[in-house]
């Protein structure tokens, strides 16, 4: 036990009442009890650790990169990002939780899994987890590394503490300029530094135009939505959006809220009176032209139903969503003022067109204006898969890099064995 690990403990006692008001699975394994791997083979053994679903679908083209010639482990924070994980990559890789960063669970992690190398998907720096590897002489990267701004400003008040987890890294393969900076503001050396973009364009699936995607007929069957009329997606809306969704919809016009969090569902649902939910659609009244997917795993489907898509956590106090899968299915999108966790991707969208960025206020007449105006959708459906197009091929880059990681500490290993 070390003084972190007081602190910690501490700090868990004082959150206590926040975390018991969430269901949480698989508690030993968040306390490092993972299936035992055997001993690494000929293969270089990299894992990969992504926090939740957002950053584990960025993963979807890097994995198949890697596989043939690595042995992956890829670990999620989460349950819904284990299930991910688990549903993306239990074929190719070893899937395991990541566990929490107390001294002893980091150990018997890493005594378990005993990685060559180990890359975290945008951020996500523990300091036991960081110094335990270092211990271990296993080199440690951030691959797509993003800090937004908000981030940044916690980090750097603890910059005194974090700047030697952030000095130990191997590198930092970052999105832009701007993330560049903040990383070497907590310590990444300049020559481990470098820019590499974000593998999230790669990740998005293009579709053509009036393509049909895998469940998304059936869904509008279920739920009672009228084909013949407009339909509004609102994915991933957080507190208070769907009320103002809802009032902002022209007359005519349905609406369609997948909420993000599944404990607000309850929530949204009284915030669009007569709704029918996905989970219960003999409930609610069809006529009132306003759906609920109070389920996990349709929002795909959800959107290429959409003639309007509006991605939330976006217009109260959170930080935006990824407006990357509706643009990448065709639909013209918008977003509110709050995106800050997705600043890259909104401004590259944002200067060809290919996104509308509006606050609450002209949510409502910018609704009724895109609806009204089809070829102005579809200019912006074509500069969204254009500019998609345009920035993809980090993954191949980070694939290089980290087949380069894993190669050199696997190298290592052997020589000091022997």
């Amino acid at each position: 036990m070390n003084a972190l690990d007081v602190a910690y403990g501490l700090g868990a006692i004082a959150l206590s009442p926040l975390w018991l008001r969430k269901s949480r699975s698989g508690w030993r394994e968040r306390m490092g009890h993972v299936e035992q791997l055997p001993p690494p083979g000929d293969r270089r053994r990299l894992m990969i650790h992504a926090v939740s679903v957002g950053e584990t679908n960025a993963l979807r083209q890097l994995v198949p990169m890697l596989a043939p010639h690595t042995e992956l482990i890829i670990t999620t924070g989460t349950d819904t990002g284990l299930a991910r994980a688990t549903e993306l990559f239990a074929s190719v890789a070893h899937v395991r939780r990541y566990p929490l960063d107390f001294s002893a669970s980091v150990d018997r992690f890493l005594d378990a899994v005993r990685p060559d190398a180990v890359a975290l998907v945008e951020l996500e720096l523990w300091p036991n987890f960081i110094r335990a590897c270092a211990s271990r002489a296993i080199p440690v990267a951030v691959i797509n590394g993003r800090l937004s701004e908000r981030s940044f400003r916690g980090y750097s008040r603890l910059r005194p503490i974090l700047g030697s987890t952030f000095e130990r890294l191997a590198f930092a393969a970052v999105q832009d300029e701007h993330y560049r900076e903040r990383f070497l503001h907590m310590g990444v050396p300049p020559e481990r530094c470098r820019i590499t973009g974000s593998m999230k364009w790669d990740a998005a699936t293009l579709a053509e135009p009036g393509a049909n995607v895998p469940g998304s007929e059936a869904l509008a069957g279920a739920l009672g939505i009228d084909r013949a009329r407009p339909l509004v997606v609102a994915g991933s809306t957080g507190p208070d959006e769907e009320s103002l969704l809802h009032t902002a919809m022209p007359p005519g016009v349905q609406l369609l809220c997948a909420p993000r969090k599944p404990e607000r569902f309850d929530e949204a649902a009284r915030a669009m009176p007569g709704c029918v939910r996905r989970s219960s659609p003999d409930q609610g009244s069809r006529a009132s032209g306003r759906f609920l997917l109070d389920t996990i795993g349709e929002l795909r489907a959800a959107y290429a139903l959409a003639d309007l898509v509006v991605v939330g956590r976006s217009f109260g106090r959170l930080f935006g969503s990824d407006p990357i899968e509706p643009v990448a299915l065709g639909k013209p999108t918008i977003i509110g003022p709050r995106f800050g966790d997705f600043a890259l991707i909104v401004d590259a969208l944002r200067a060809d067109n290919a996104i509308r960025v509006v606050d609450a206020v002209d949510l409502a007449s910018t609704v009724a204006s895109l609806l009204a105006a089809p070829d102005v959708r579809a200019a912006m459906a074509a500069a969204g898969r254009a500019c998609i197009i345009r920035n993809r091929g980090a993954t191949a880059r980070h694939a290089e890099l980290l087949r380069d990681l894993a190669g050199e500490a696997a190298r290592r290993g052997v020589d000091e064995r022997n």
